[in-house]
């Protein structure tokens, strides 16, 4: 399906009752942010948000992702699956042997409708452009300050469209833009991301960057520019294929890029290279804790466009489930075939839980059949595109269901050893990851839990039933340090306690770990995760959630077996904060996102008036007790 415009998109959630109107007065300081975090922590991502009334002349669209069905209206389809449906099927129709001319004559109109999909500069202006102001002022839009600790107001579902200064092949990604005054903003590019890489050339040629950044129009859009596709693959090109219709693209009045005819706004202008940076953010970011103040350069507008009719899109990220969670699971539905095809054929399936924010951990699912073959599927998904930011990866056979997560656990805990079945590694890691000991490089895990051929069953741990303690407790009397423990797991026969510790550093958990393997009823416990004591050490989710953010595989995961008699082996993970100069980790470790109570407070008090139903508590109320003092960042 092709909308034309966010209108169009918007009608369609009308008609399907999947968006709120909302008519009562919301700011876009906070108040629309705390209002949006409850609705998409709600059952399914709750409904899209249009706030109507936000103190400026363009209504806000927000959360219009947020759910499987609504990021399937966006994308023109019933279900996720259908496009990797679509493309094996394009794959093979292009690439099966074509034994006649009949055959070969057959393929034209195929290869004609793939021509129908490249994207086309149209003359003149497009709907994007049917007012003009010369002279730009960002503060006609209602640009979001999402929390708190935010260093100000962010442009947060910008397509940024800049061009290889060589090839002039165009790049489309979203990078966040901090407004600084009416006329510049930041430009958050990432080390590992295309745009940096322009960036870079340029400032090797000395050129100033023209860029142009759109808002809205078909909601495709929005996708493919979070898409990883490969290097110097037309973003455009791909929303062509996935909407089966081609891409208008206008010129721009200032810079010489070109952007969608049918975009609802469209912000024109330059990055100097020849700048100073500056100190962008702090930011409330996807992994649920602020990414801190860092360099970064500044974006010059030249002049803003939009339609008559525009509406300006944002979106907040956070602790998850936030909206970017269901566009990254169409990333993962998507993705999937492509890495069958390329360079992982025993590939079945992949999960991308929400608690593991995108990067930080992935579940796959492959057809073994010859021994090694779940760590040669480790070193190929850390190599491939973005996947190389994943940190924590897990193996596991065809025949289990991966989206089961107490089916995935329970099968997981049974089929490895931590002896002989963890890989560690070392690779680049996404920037936003705080726990690593350098910036945007890090420690990896991997974890073979598939059943073992002869040739791999190098530890096999030989724990009887009689050996293993169901309810497995730790006697508080004798370890001080420890405050709570979850042995619910254990309890039901799965070798896994999560234990919440007084910390004082990281090597007093090693001495702690090696007193409790003294316990005789430790010895069948395979998992231990350590986790500070203000942790709900009974939502698993949330515990998934933390540790996978806290963690650098190599430096806070050790194993420790009996390898002489191959008895017994344990994986202890460190979870807990880490301190400065005290966990021998010297980087600044930020806070976990929390609305304030001004705010908290405000929106109990307008919800009647919202239209959304009966009141939501705020999400934050849960987690304020893991925030530390200091801000943004954690004052050790």
């Amino acid at each position: 399906m092709v909308y034309k415009g966010l209108w169009e998109f918007i009608k369609h959630l009308e008609k399907n009752d999947e968006i709120v109107k909302i008519k009562e007065k919301a700011d876009p300081v906070l108040e629309i942010s705390e209002i949006t975090d409850r609705v998409s922590k709600s059952g399914g991502g709750g409904k899209a948000l249009l706030f109507e009334n936000n103190g400026t002349d363009f209504p806000l669209l927000i959360n219009a992702y947020g759910s499987y069905k609504r990021i399937c209206m966006a994308l023109g389809i019933s279900d996720l699956e259908d496009i990797g449906a679509n493309i094996l099927k394009l794959v093979r129709e292009l690439t099966s042997p074509k034994e006649s001319i009949k055959d070969k004559l057959l393929l034209l109109p195929r290869l004609n409708q793939l021509s129908s999909w490249m994207p086309r500069t149209q003359p003149g202006r497009g709907k994007c452009q049917d007012v003009v102001l010369e002279t730009p002022d960002l503060n006609i839009f209602p640009i979001l300050k999402c929390w708190p600790e935010d260093g100000g107001r962010f442009i947060t579902l910008p397509l940024v469209h800049t061009k290889d200064p060589i090839t002039g092949i165009r790049n489309v990604g979203m990078y966040r833009m901090q407004v600084l005054d009416k006329n510049t903003t930041g430009m958050h590019w990432h080390m590992h991301k295309v745009g940096a890489r322009h960036y870079r050339e340029y400032k090797s040629a000395g050129k100033k960057i023209p860029i142009a950044v759109a808002l809205g129009g078909d909601p495709v859009y929005t996708y493919v520019a979070t898409a990883p596709l490969p290097d110097n693959m037309d973003e455009y090109m791909f929303a062509g294929f996935l909407r089966k219709q081609r891409v208008d693209l206008v010129k721009c009045l200032t810079q010489d890029i070109e952007v969608p005819y049918d975009a609802d706004i469209v912000i024109e202008g330059y990055v100097n290279p020849e700048d100073d940076l500056f100190s962008e953010g702090p930011f409330g970011d996807h992994t649920g804790y602020y990414s801190l103040a860092d360099w970064y350069p500044k974006f010059h507008v030249t002049c803003i466009t939009h339609r008559k009719n525009a509406v300006y899109p944002a979106t907040i990220v956070g602790i998850p489930p936030q909206e970017d969670a269901y566009i990254a699971k169409a990333t993962e539905r998507i993705f999937l075939v492509p890495l069958q095809l390329s360079i992982i054929p025993e590939l079945i399936d992949i999960e991308l839980p929400f608690a593991g924010v995108a990067h930080n951990l992935t579940i796959v699912k492959i057809k073994k059949e010859y021994p090694g073959q779940a760590r040669k599927v480790m070193n190929a998904l850390w190599g491939a595109g973005q996947m190389m930011l994943n940190k924590v990866l897990i193996v596991v056979d065809e025949s289990l269901d991966i989206h089961d997560y107490k089916i995935l656990i329970t099968n997981v805990l049974n089929n490895f050893s931590p002896l002989s079945d963890i890989c560690f590694s070392k690779g680049p890691l996404d920037v936003l990851d705080h726990a690593s000991s350098k910036l945007g490089f890090g420690g990896k895990i991997g974890i073979d839990a598939t059943k073992k051929l002869p040739e791999e069953d190098e530890f096999h741990d030989h724990i009887n039933d009689e050996q293993k303690s169901f309810n497995f407790n730790i006697d508080r009397d004798g370890f001080p340090e420890i405050v709570a423990v979850n042995n619910q797991l254990s309890m039901q026969g799965l070798p896994l306690v999560i234990v919440a510790v007084k910390k004082q550093n990281s090597a007093q958990l090693r001495k702690l770990a090696s007193r409790l393997i003294s316990l005789r009823d430790f010895i069948w416990i395979k998992v231990l995760f350590f986790v500070d004591i203000e942790v709900d050490i009974y939502d698993l989710a949330a515990v998934t959630w933390l540790i996978a953010n806290n963690i650098d595989p190599q430096r806070d995961c050790w194993v420790v077996g009996d390898q002489e008699n191959k008895t017994y082996s344990h994986l202890f993970i460190d979870g807990t904060r880490k301190t400065k100069g005290k966990d021998d980790f010297e980087r600044d470790w930020p806070n976990i996102i929390v609305s304030n109570d001004d705010t908290i407070t405000s929106v109990d008090q307008m919800w009647p008036s919202l239209g959304l139903g009966k009141l939501i508590k705020s999400p934050s109320i849960k987690y304020k007790p893991l925030v530390k003092d200091g801000g943004a960042e954690v004052k050790h």
